[in-house]
Formats: structure tokens, sequence, C-alpha cells
């Protein structure tokens, strides 16, 4: 729920941010000009119909004879073309705009959410992300192309209406001028009610497309554990909130919509009834009546229409306040130290020294207190331990991902907030316990350690990883769509493409998180002989829960709570006396 602080507000403030979602129309600025221009045209152009009306009944009743029938049809013909191409050209100029500024925006949001750091997602959920994408962009293009043309069409309608008014009638135009200040009044309290609701509505819809997204996403889950009638019920309740926000929404515009047509209803009877007395008298001709009634109906339904479409525009002040916060969010690289200091080619001697670290999400639960360790370049070491004993976050502070709270983190020397982010994690390849693929082929996912790699490069790559001999009995070869997430292969050939795709970028420093502990025991020999094919000659830091495949390392790290407790070879922490080492090698190498 909203705070009133939180509330929001149609403030020059807020519309001051909203109106900066306009630099992505920028380099379209002619054409948008050029769409206003011609829309100020067939405006103008519009305004002459009333007028003409007026006058063809004049001259057939005989009240004008300078002109004829005839010359009043030709000339309307003429007008008629005109505004078709002015109409024309206008809504091409306008999709130009809206086209390639909405795409230039939904760029300019996917480049900032992938470059912002890891603590922004562990905050935020993807649905809600990608409703960011798609709804709150699909408002803004609503916007660029019609909501806002529309807005200033009826401006224009509307001004150039109460000045024809006032000119030929001006009894008539006081009547529209003094119900127009209520009409706007109202417009503007209801905007300020829809913009809250549209926002709401705009969160409550994000949250259902998260449980969509989340349920798809673990639908294997889901379906084990037969919670079927669980997630339709969440989704269900998610579902019906939106449906309750977005009646209360209806509900509003439909209030507003009557306050609109009784006001608009009651002042077009009165101008009748008031044009009918001013026949009588003899100070207006039927004709100018006419045309005295159809500006009042133009002018009627341009103020409901700016109703509308200022509700609409206030709405969509809510969706670009959430993509203005995304595009406003520091990226990782705008978050860090800055430095120009090329990290190159590392040989990889890393270095921790007391280093303590929290996750900004549970600041109050310290996961690193204080380590200290050294792997010299080139070396084997494995991090062994409990879970949640800080084996993982080693890694992703190592990665950058986070920055520690005290103490320093050393390659070659030099402190790692000292290096160029993106040359700095060049020297980095991670196989992760659980590899997603991407939905594309084989070669795609290999490609993606090192994009410009040719033919031989690609397949070399899948020797070293044991997976060439799988991938050629594919028909497709290189060529096989892997599905989804990789769904179309086993667990071990996704590791495999993992491992290629490892070897094909060759980093100086190589991170094993539990690459083979959801592995059988053949596939775990296979991809084990790849791993081992990848660590030579480079330095390699691996997690691992089965100690059978850390024996024949450099070096162990064994965490605990935080801390490093024991460190030595397999050999020499196994023999150790009642040692956290000793007690897992025991309990594991007694049940095999």
């Amino acid at each position: 729920m909203e705070t009133e602080q939180t509330k929001p507000r149609l403030s020059r403030e807020n519309l001051r941010e909203a109106l900066k979602i306009f630099e992505f129309v920028r380099p379209y600025r002619w054409q948008f000009i050029g769409g206003l221009v011609l829309l100020f045209l067939s405006s103008a152009v519009f305004m002459v119909f009333p007028y003409v009306i007026g006058k063809m009944l004049d001259v057939a009743q005989g009240v004008i004879v300078d002109f004829d029938l005839k010359k009043i049809g030709i000339f309307l013909v003429v007008v008629l073309a005109v505004q078709g191409v002015i109409s024309y050209l206008r809504v091409m100029m306008f999709a130009v705009v809206s086209e390639k500024g909405t795409a230039d925006v939904r760029r300019a949001l996917y480049q900032r959410l992938i470059a912002l750091p890891i603590v922004f997602y562990e905050k935020s959920r993807v649905g809600e992300l990608v409703s960011r994408l798609t709804n709150d962009v699909e408002k803004l293009y609503n916007t660029f192309y019609f909501i806002l043309a529309e807005f200033i069409r009826q401006v224009i309608i509307l001004v150039g209406g109460i000045a024809m008014l006032t000119y030929m009638t001006p009894k008539l135009a006081g009547v529209m001028l003094i119900t127009f200040p209520v009409i706007v009044v109202g417009a503007l309290i209801f905007g300020r009610w829809v913009r809250k609701l549209s926002r709401r509505r705009q969160e409550i819809l994000a949250e259902t497309n998260t449980i969509l997204d989340e349920t798809l996403q673990s639908i294997h889950a889901v379906k084990a554990f037969t919670n079927e009638v669980f997630e339709r019920m969440r989704y269900g309740r998610s579902n019906d909130q939106v449906v309750d926000v977005s009646m209360r929404y209806a509900r509003g515009r439909a209030i507003f919509a009557v306050f609109i047509i009784t006001m608009l209803f009651g002042v077009f009877f009165f101008v009748i009834g008031f044009g009918m007395y001013l026949i009588q008298t003899n100070q207006m001709t039927a004709g100018e009546l006419i045309t005295s009634v159809t500006y009042t109906a133009v002018v009627g339904g341009s103020i409901a229409g700016l109703g509308n479409f200022y509700t609409e525009l206030v709405g969509t002040i809510g969706a670009t306040e959430r993509i203005r916060e995304i595009l406003k969010s520091k990226t990782e690289v705008e978050e860090r130290p800055q430095t120009n200091m090329p990290a190159r080619r590392l040989t990889g001697d890393v270095r921790f020294d007391e280093v303590r670290f929290a996750y900004p999400t549970r600041s109050n639960m310290p996961v690193l207190k204080g380590v200290s360790l050294t792997i010299p370049s080139g070396k084997k070491v494995a991090l062994v331990g409990q879970s949640g004993a800080g084996k993982s976050t080693i890694m992703q502070l190592l990665l950058q991902f986070h920055r520690p709270d005290s103490g320093v983190i050393s390659i070659d020397g030099v402190n790692i907030n000292e290096y160029d982010l993106e040359s700095y994690r060049q020297n980095f390849a991670l196989v992760p316990q659980e590899v997603i693929l991407f939905g594309g082929t084989i070669r795609e996912n290999i490609l993606y350690g090192k994009p410009g790699a040719s033919e031989p490069e690609i397949i070399e790559a899948a020797k070293k990883a044991n997976a060439w001999d799988f991938i050629k009995s594919f028909p497709e070869g290189l060529e096989t769509v892997v599905g989804e997430r990789g769904i179309k292969l086993s667990g071990g050939q996704r590791q495999r493409i993992a491992i290629a795709r490892a070897i094909l970028r060759d980093p100086a420093i190589l991170l094993l998180d539990e690459a083979t502990s959801s592995l059988d025991a053949e596939s775990e020999k296979v991809v084990q002989d790849a791993l081992n094919n990848l660590m030579i000659g480079r330095t390699s830091i691996i997690i691992a829960h089965r100690l059978a495949t850390v024996r024949e390392v450099d070096c162990i790290y064994v965490l605990e709570g935080g801390r490093i407790v024991e460190e030595g070879t397999h050999e020499y922490l196994s023999e150790m006396e009642d040692g956290v080492y000793s007690s897992l090698a025991k309990l594991q190498f007694d049940l095999v």
C-alpha cells in the first residue's frame, strides 16, 4: 500500500521528470515537429466545415446570394482532398517518432538492465522488470503514437472553436466560457486520482507477471510437488487484485464521463434554446445557428476528449516514472571507483587480506568474517565447507559482483577495484553447478565464451570438453537447437557445453562452482576429465561438496562460519585428528 509520503502527485517535479522521456524523441524531432505542423493544419482545415455548413443553409434559404451550392460543393471536395493528404502525412510522421522512439526506449532499458549491479537483481523480481519492458513501454508507445497527438489536436480544436464562436456569436460563446473552468478543474482533480490508480494497476500487473514467470520457470517443481492448485489460487488472487483496481479505475472514469456528458449536453441544449430565441428576434440567421451549434458540439467533444486523453496522459506518467527509475539507476561501472587501468592478461596470483562482507540485502548477517588466503598463479585450490560458509561469496567477490565491506582483494599485487571492470572480467570463466544455456544452437552457446572464434577453434574447444562426440552425433551438429535453458540436452551434455565455452574463452582464472555435483557417476567422470583439461596452466578455484573431486588440488581451504579454519593438501588435512575436513572426509569416504 502507498503511504502518504509515496502517494503519487502530478507535481511540477514529477512532470519535469516524465518529460525527460522525450529525450528519446530528439533524434526524430523534425518528424515530430512536422507532425505537429500538419496536426495544426489538419485541425484548422477541420474547423472550416461547421462554417461552410452554416453558409450552405443560408445560401439555400436565399439569405446569401453571392455563392451557389455548386461552388461550395467543389470547395468542400478540394478541402476534403487536402485534409486527406495532410492526415496521411501526419500519421506517417508520428509513426516514425513512435516506432523508432519506443524502440530506442526498449533498447536503452535493456542496455541499462544488463549493466546494473547484481544487488539490483537481488532486490527486484524478474516479472516486474519484464513488465517494465513490455507494459510500461507499450503505454509510452500509445502516448507517442496516438494520445499525445490527439490531446494536442483537441486543444487546437477547443481553442479554434471558442475563437470562432466568440467571433460569430459572442453571447453563445459566453455560455461555453462559463462552464469550461468547471470541467477543467474536474478533469485535474480526477486526473490525480486516476494517475494513482493507474500506477497501482501497473504494479499489481507486474506482480501477476512475476508469478506467471516464476511458475513457468519452475514448472517441474510445481508438478513434482502437485502444487498446480496452489499456483492457480496464487495467480488467481493476484489477478483478482488487478481486476479490483481496474474496476475502481473504470468506475472513476465512468463517473467522470457522466459529469462531462451532463455538463456538455446541458450546455448544448441551452445553446440551441438561446439560439432559437436569437433567430426569433432576428439577431441571428438559421445558418449562423447551425454553425454555432456545430461549433458548440465540436468544442464539447474536444472538452470530453481532453478529459479522456488527460487521464491517459497522467496514467502514462506512472509508467514513465518506473522507466526513469531504471534509466537513472547507476550501473555497476558507475558505482565503483572510476579507473582506466586495463587488466590485460592476468597471471592469476590471487590474495584475500582480512576480507569481511555481508550482502546488502542481509547487512546484519556477516558472511565472511576476516578471510585471508593466497592462491599462486596456475595452482588449483578448493574451497570446502558446509552450505552458507561463504564459498560462493568468495567467487562473487572475485568477479566483483559485490565489493567487500573491509579488507583487500588483489590479483597480481593490484587491488581488483583498480582494474577496468570489463577487461578484468575477461580474465575469468565460470562453470556453475546449474548450467543455464541460451535457447539457440550449440554453436551459439559455445561462442558465448568468445564471440569471434573460428570454426576450428569451436571444434577444438568441444573436443577438449569431451563434447564433440555427442555434438557430431546430432543430425544438425553444432546447429542443433538446445531449447529454452538447454532443456533438450542432458545434465552432463549441458555441463560439457559450458566447459567448451570456458575453454574457448581461455581464462586466466577458472571458477568451478559444484560443476559435477548434480551428475551421475558416468557423466561425472567424463565431465571431470574435461575439467582437468580446462584447468591445465591456469589458476583454478573449485567449490566442491564431493571431496573425491578435490583430492588432487594443490591446496584446500576449509571454511566454517565465514572463516578459514583449516588449509592444506587432502593428505595433510585428512590426517588431522578432530579436524573439520577430516570429519567430512571420513563421513563421505566411509559411505562410499
